[in-house]
């Protein structure tokens, strides 16, 4: 049907971008889809629909119910429909979206299995296809992204359609975004208008979530033990106490996720926040803030506070100290406390449970004379929920400034890891063990250097690369040879922007002549793999694929031996034995009949080691067969602070500390990833990398530091008082009983037996003296990787 194509677009106005707060048409929703399964959404006559393949090669199906429960494709302009085989498999496979989608037919009471369905790009697809239909009167659509379990050795993973709706009848709220359903049945669902504050009753247990509709709103909370106002004691929320006992600037959901009063009782924990910038400095705004601007009787939130709270015997007070959600506070190097735009988007949101009996109060700050809100104060939305609710910990992660909020995910090998320990952080939107009770980093690390460790590595991106132009497309884009890596052979490489600052470092797995697998440390390189593809008009796909393949790395001096006892491989494939370096072979647990994974002969440790990927639905079967087998022989797990150990001593690099998109391949510490030499062909970065190498001005270096004293990631590093450099990582090494650093310098001081000082407090007044060493510290021939430990 001939619709304009619906797209979002940054908000922008005079020459101010920002991405986070993407424009839709006047009363357009947009809806995702996920791969493997299906969203339900009313629509009504007049009401325009359209289906993205934002990634390709994604089926759909569209189930359409009239109000009397027919199911009529004819209602949206379809001249034929078939079973709506797809939508019925992702309802029966256990996902979030297909629970919900079943129980809306249920409350309905439609019957999927006498409806008929359209089919989404049946024949095919490319990245950004769209499909587009009217409704022809009122219904309930049903939209699904068909797709089982990808195979480890293959490329089709299920991938996320986009349905978009602009209403024929659009009744938007203020700001053009709706206010998003509720999380569960809402005990109370408050909605504060600018310049208001509420206050409300919580029982221990039950759940409060502060929703900021519109996006760069903040909201003053503050919670009181309701046990101390029956006794006439007034106990609340002290952001103090909180600081010192959490040891952060505010509380985040995991361990450390508790609000404390003066006395240590804690009142409240963070379940989840998707937003992840508060404040727990200032106060809520106050009159005498406004006076001071010269806007003497602006409302405020303290003064509304009091006013509301009077109610409980709450005594007023001139300013509230309180937990400002959403408020961006800055702190900067003269001690001085600024602020700027929140960061929160339209449907961000925090989820606290309260710990005991409380009193609690939301405000709507109607601050407009600065950027507190963004400069346009709008409404905030509180909804509590039932005690027996249950709600996962997360924090919001977003693939780009523009994608949509995800929450924090379990890898496939989660609760496996989860018997054995609780220390759990955030890492790329997945929950990774920190560090293993009864084990601890040190004891971890010593099983990996003597023995073997298993450590989780899913948060790792796969994107599958395939089409006519794959390696085309590959060759433009990493700094490695493609045309010289054959199939069943994975590569260590760096992906470049135009002026050789780093995307991305990761691996670069061939499955056939025209099937790659890129798995990198984050979305930005497969999304800029996509966005090259795309620029360019080659022939190939770009598939997300992180979510069908999660992967454990074992890693030591015995983990062949381990995995020898596992899996096993086709005659035609090597062995586990016979895997050589940056190799990698489809391989089963057990025999013929077991379940399929992909082994590579990799690692990030600085030991012989392997990386073990499989559907995330067979990882308690893999992680418990590798682990009846190595427990015996003295294998341990391994958590992100024991692995961050390993990686440093053996010179390997991390995104953030040895490089960013201001470091290049050679500042960064790999030069071998640029063959400049044997790349005859152009790649992204190039010429920038050309000029870069034959001028260099910086160099990763080894550091071996006096005394015992662990740098800092960022400490400088100088030659008398001149700064020459920065720290990237240290550590007390184990093993060589020396404490280490990585750090980049000025190649004029970068030679081993050079004489620096790394700079603490200021840079001036604690020096530690130190030496530049060879790069690697730790096995620089690399014959554990290789194997040889005789």
């Amino acid at each position: 049907m001939n619709i304009k194509p619906v797209f979002e677009t940054p908000y922008e106005r005079a020459g101010i971008i920002t991405p986070g707060l993407p424009i839709l048409p006047h009363g357009t929703e947009r809806h995702p889809v996920p791969g493997g399964g299906s969203r339900a959404v009313p629509v009504y006559r007049g009401d325009e629909i359209s289906v993205l393949d934002r990634e390709g090669l994604q089926p759909g199906e569209l189930v359409f119910f009239t109000p009397d429960g027919n199911s009529d494709p004819g209602k949206l302009g379809a001249s034929s429909a078939g079973r709506p085989d797809g939508v019925i498999s992702v309802l029966d496979n256990g996902s979030a979206s297909g629970t919900k989608v079943a129980k809306a037919l249920d409350k309905a009471g439609f019957k999927l299995g006498q409806a008929q369905a359209i089919n989404l790009f049946a024949d095919g697809s490319r990245p950004g296809d769209m499909m587009h239909f009217i409704a022809e009167c009122d219904g309930l659509l049903i939209a699904a992204a068909p797709g089982g379990p990808m195979r480890p050795g293959e490329q089709n993973p299920p991938t996320e359609l986009i349905l978009y709706i602009r209403r024929a009848d659009p009744k938007m709220a203020k700001g053009g975004h709706a206010l998003p359903d509720p999380l569960a049945d809402p005990i109370h669902d408050i909605n504060i208008q600018p310049g208001q504050a509420m206050s409300y009753q919580v029982k221990k247990g039950e759940f409060i979530q502060v929703l900021d509709i519109q996006g760069r709103e903040c909201s003053d909370f503050q919670a009181f033990s309701t046990r101390a106002l029956d006794k006439g004691r007034v106990r609340e929320i002290d952001p103090t106490t909180t600081r010192a006992l959490m040891g952060s600037l505010y509380p985040q959901p995991g361990i450390f996720s508790k609000y404390w009063t003066v006395d240590h009782e804690p009142l409240v924990e963070i379940v989840q926040d998707t937003c992840g910038r508060h404040d727990m400095f200032g106060l809520a705004c106050t009159a005498r803030y406004y006076e001071e601007l010269g806007y003497p009787g602006h409302v405020n939130c303290s003064e509304n506070m009091n006013a509301d709270l009077a109610q409980y015997g709450i005594t007023p007070r001139g300013g509230w100290p309180a937990i400002n959600f959403f408020f961006n506070t800055m702190l900067d190097d003269t001690n001085a406390i600024g602020m700027d735009d929140p960061w929160s988007r339209p449907g961000d949101y925090v989820l606290l449970r309260a710990l005991t009996d409380l009193v609690c109060i939301s405000s709507a700050c109607p601050c407009d004379v600065d950027p507190a809100n963004g400069w346009n104060p709008t409404d905030i939305q509180v909804r509590t929920y039932g005690a027996t609710e249950e709600f996962d910990r997360a924090i919001g992660y977003r693939k780009s400034a523009e994608a949509q909020v995800e929450l924090t995910k379990k890898t496939g090998f989660h609760d496996r890891f989860a018997k054995l320990t609780r220390d759990f952080t955030e890492y790329n939107g997945y929950w990774l063990p920190n560090s293993f009770t009864n084990h601890g980093p040190i004891a971890e690390y010593w099983a990996c250097r003597e023995k073997a460790a298993i450590m989780d590595l899913s948060p790792l991106r796969k994107y599958e690369v395939t089409g006519p132009d794959a390696e085309k497309l590959m060759q433009y884009c990493v700094t490695r040879n493609v045309k010289k890596l054959a199939v069943g052979q994975l590569v260590y490489t760096a992906i470049c922007y135009e002026h050789g600052g780093m995307i991305d470092d990761g691996t670069l797995f061939r499955l056939g002549e025209s099937n790659f697998r890129w798995i990198g440390g984050n979305d930005t390189s497969g999304l800029w793999l996509r966005e090259q593809a795309q620029k360019l008009g080659l022939n190939v796909w770009v598939r997300n694929s992180t979510d069908q393949l999660h992967n454990v790395a074992v890693q030591g001096p015995l983990s062949r031996d381990i995995l020898e006892e596992v899996l096993w491989t086709a005659p035609a494939a090597p062995t586990v034995e016979e895997l050589g370096m940056f190799r990698f072979t489809v391989a089963r647990l057990g025999d013929f009949d077991g379940t399929a994974v992909v082994l590579g002969r990799a690692g990030y440790s600085g030991e012989l080691g392997y990386e073990v990927f499989c559907h995330p639905k067979d990882a308690p079967e893999v992680f418990d067969a590798i682990w009846a087998a190595g427990e015996p022989k003295g294998m341990v797990p391994l958590g992100l602070a024991a692995l961050d150990m390993v990686r440093i001593e053996a010179g390997l690099i991390f995104a953030g500390s040895e490089f960013d998109d201001q470091t290049d391949p050679f500042e960064a510490g790999i030069p071998f990833t640029v063959p400049l030499k044997s790349k005859e062909d152009d790649f992204i970065g190039r010429a920038a990398l050309e000029t870069r190498k034959a001028h260099p001005h910086r160099k990763m270096v080894g550091l071996e530091i006096d005394g015992g004293v662990v740098p800092s990631p960022g400490d400088c590093v100088r030659v008398g008082r001149a700064q020459v450099g920065e720290v990237t990582s240290a550590m007390k090494s184990p093993i060589l009983g020396k404490t280490i650093a990585l750090a980049r310098v000025d190649v004029t001081h970068a030679e081993p037996g050079t004489e620096i000082e790394v700079g603490q407090l200021d840079g001036l007044q604690k020096r530690l003296r130190a030496h530049v060493v060879p790069y690697p510290h730790f096995d620089p021939t690399k014959e554990r990787v290789k194997g040889n430990y005789t």
